[in-house]
């Protein structure tokens, strides 16, 4: 039960790198757009790295119900926080210069707000979770872990258009949006 929980945090943890874009672009505005994207991003996506690491790390047979619920909590407010600011970095970046730059602008912006209050809802969820009734507890957190899961499965379509064409190369080239190795979750 606490290795699904684990896998569908993990899962989630991809959806922080879909603001990594590819390719290449010279379009200066494109590219100032994308920087200003790009590093106010990078430090929201190590907080919600860093957050998935506890959770990851306190997600075992052995870990005492009160300490996960402590950990799940922290972590799944950190992730809430970590998505809206994306949100408002993308909404401060002002309109993509691009086609469809507004709408592509927000669907993100809704996109990235709709994850923050996924992540709010499943701290709320885990708080009331009774961790003094293992039983209880136990299926508490397989319900939290199969939302967890819908939500690193959630529609990315929007996230995906910002990352596209134009856009998507002129964040490639930024090096506050390039991809860092983070660790494999561990297979116990």
């Amino acid at each position: 039960m606490n290795k699904k929980l684990a896998a569908a945090v993990s899962g989630g943890a991809a959806l922080v790198l879909l603001l990594s874009g590819c390719g290449d672009d010279s379009e200066k505005k494109t590219d100032d757009w994308a920087k200003k994207v790009c590093d106010q991003v990078q430090p929201q996506v190590k907080r919600i790295e860093d957050a998935n690491v506890a959770i990851q790390k306190e997600t075992t047979d052995q870990s005492k119900a009160e300490v996960v619920q402590q950990t799940d909590s922290k972590a799944f407010q950190t992730m809430s926080e970590a998505y809206k600011a994306m949100g408002a970095a993308v909404t401060g970046a002002g309109e993509p210069p691009v086609t469809d730059g507004k709408k592509i602008q927000a669907d993100a912006v809704a996109e990235l707000n709709s994850i923050s209050t996924a992540y709010a809802g499943l701290k709320t969820k885990v708080d009331a979770l009774d961790a003094k009734d293992q039983a209880k507890f136990a299926d508490g957190l397989k319900e939290i872990a199969t939302e967890l899961d819908k939500l690193s499965k959630s529609g990315n379509e929007a996230l995906t258009k910002l990352q596209s064409g134009d856009l998507g190369k002129a964040m490639k080239n930024q090096k506050s949006c390039q991809r860092t190795e983070t660790p494999a979750p561990a297979s116990s």
